[in-house]
């Protein structure tokens, strides 16, 4: 009876240390869709292009002057009752045409309306100018005087600013006063803004729809940031205001993951074990809400001093917090079912 084989055993001098392994990389989220929307936005065209740009917007701009010309006095010719119905739309063409033009310059007059508030009180703090500061007031009072949410501050403020005697104090009273419930209103806009990106990131699966998500999301959420503080940019200027913001972040390396984005991102982690897609999501909206505190700084009239810059993740958290309660509590129970599938 043959015996059974034994096990060829080799030894070797090498032996691994299971402890010098590397670590396994976390692979949480980056927010690919806020990035890549950034990218869109600050990419500048080329001399070439832009040239192109012009060349063909003049041409066509001129034949379509020539034909509806020649349509006119074509008409003219052919009949005069419908050559002046022709003359009056093309008329009425023309002005509604005039009138989309003067808005938009009226409405990049608004925003540099608010640049040079801006840069006049930065300098009267700075400088310690009585008369300035008190000359920056009066444009800011004038500034909301229709605007019936400030009111109460504007009441308030025209009863104490004759006892204050340092720039410094009413730069900083007149902040306090006039601007807190917008910051309110502009805070309450950037969470909706965060919490739409984020929902459609989790729940959309198609291909770059998060990212004209992020766009669309972000532009409405500027341009009405603007409205807030009294810029009411119109089309070109709220994508003017769009490329300002991510630029000034993109310069600054702000729309990456940093640490005041690290509560955020944590919630984030937690989500991605039930789904990588919520874990994409709470990092888009954690990106979205930092450009939007990036577009109240540059739309409101006076920095940050006496108010505090609202931060990403206080924003985030109230954004999100239903969204990240239910994923925790998703992602615990299949923590509880792995572990009870697991006992013997």
């Amino acid at each position: 009876m043959s015996r059974a084989a034994k096990p060829f055993v080799q030894e070797s001098e090498d032996e691994a240390d299971p402890g010098a392994a590397p670590p396994v990389p976390d692979m949480l989220p980056e927010g690919a869709a806020m990035q890549a929307a950034a990218a869109l936005m600050v990419r500048q065209p080329s001399g070439l292009w832009r040239f192109a740009t012009w060349a063909f917007g003049t041409l066509f701009t001129f034949v379509l002057s020539v034909a509806a010309w020649d349509f006119v006095t074509g008409l003219f010719a052919r009949n005069t009752v419908l050559g002046w119905i022709a003359f009056g739309l093309v008329a009425v063409a023309v002005a509604v045409a005039l009138v989309l033009a003067l808005k938009e310059w009226a409405a990049f007059a608004r925003l540099a309306r608010l640049d040079g508030l801006r840069a006049r009180a930065v300098a009267a703090r700075m400088d310690g100018d009585l008369a300035g500061a008190r000359a920056v007031v009066a444009s800011l009072t004038r500034l909301y005087a229709a605007r019936g949410d400030t009111a109460w501050g504007r009441a308030r403020l025209a009863e104490r600013q004759g006892e204050v005697l340092d720039a410094d104090a009413l730069l900083t009273l007149a902040e306090a006063e006039v601007l807190t419930p917008l910051d309110a209103q502009a805070r309450a806009v950037v969470e909706t803004a965060a919490r739409q990106v984020a929902l459609v990131t989790a729940l959309v699966p198609l291909a770059l729809a998060d990212v004209a998500t992020a766009l669309f999301a972000n532009l409405r959420m500027i341009r009405r940031i603007a409205e807030i503080y009294g810029g009411r940019s119109g089309s070109f200027g709220s994508l003017r205001l769009l490329r300002k913001v991510f630029t000034s972040l993109v310069a600054t390396g702000a729309v990456a993951l940093t640490d005041d984005l690290i509560g955020s991102v944590a919630g984030g982690g937690v989500l991605s074990k039930l789904s990588r897609r919520f874990g994409e999501g709470v990092v888009n909206g954690a990106l979205t809400a930092r450009v939007g505190v990036a577009a109240m700084e540059i739309c409101r009239p006076m920095p940050f001093v006496a108010q505090e810059k609202p931060g990403v993740t206080a924003l985030v958290s109230r954004a999100l917090s239903g969204l990240m309660s239910r994923g925790a509590a998703l992602a615990g129970q299949g923590d509880g079912a792995d572990q009870r599938s697991q006992r013997p």
